[in-house]
């Protein structure tokens, strides 16, 4: 269940914290930990109503410090519905897929681009890769980078990222 916590906090923060006017690497100050944030935010309703199906909501108000690979609702409008009806259904994939967005540790965007990959709170990896002045987990892009929250740094990105099957 701390894995489980932490993840979820990474999430919520970076989904929430985020102003989606603002360029990657912008850098935004703390203002509240990854729940406050994400609350405010109000572009991250799916990724929160996922982590309430999921049971993982009292995790957020955990410490960290956390780094949370946030999926917007858009992003979340490019996952297959039948996809996404599977998860909604299966408590522990859900679980598993929202602490693939979760890295223990507060890496920074000066700190993703230095690596090839990452070790999720679900267990399993994440790639990281740079192509021009795009950063890229696995598929999905980020579009926001360095959305601090007190516990924690949210990295926005264009799509829901899915574990490798186990």
């Amino acid at each position: 269940m701390k894995k489980t916590a932490l993840l979820l906090v990474i999430v919520v923060a970076a989904l929430a914290a985020a102003p989606l006017g603002s360029t990657a690497g912008s850098g935004t100050r703390a203002n509240g930990d990854i729940v406050a944030t994400a609350t405010s935010a109000g572009k991250f309703t799916t990724l929160t109503k996922l982590l309430k199906r999921a049971g993982l909501v009292s995790a957020l108000k955990q410490p960290g410090p956390y780094t949370v690979f946030a999926p917007t609702d858009a992003a979340f409008k490019k996952v297959p519905k039948k996809t996404l009806k599977a998860l909604l259904t299966n408590k522990a994939k859900l679980k598993a897929v929202l602490l693939y967005h979760v890295v223990a540790g507060k890496v920074t965007a000066a700190d993703v681009v230095k690596l090839r990959s990452a070790k999720t709170l679900n267990g399993t990896k994440v790639r990281i890769r740079v192509s021009g002045s795009n950063v890229f987990v696995n598929t999905a892009r980020v579009v926001k980078a360095d959305v601090m929250a007190t516990n924690g740094v949210i990295h926005v990105v264009n799509r829901v990222l899915i574990p490798p099957a186990r």
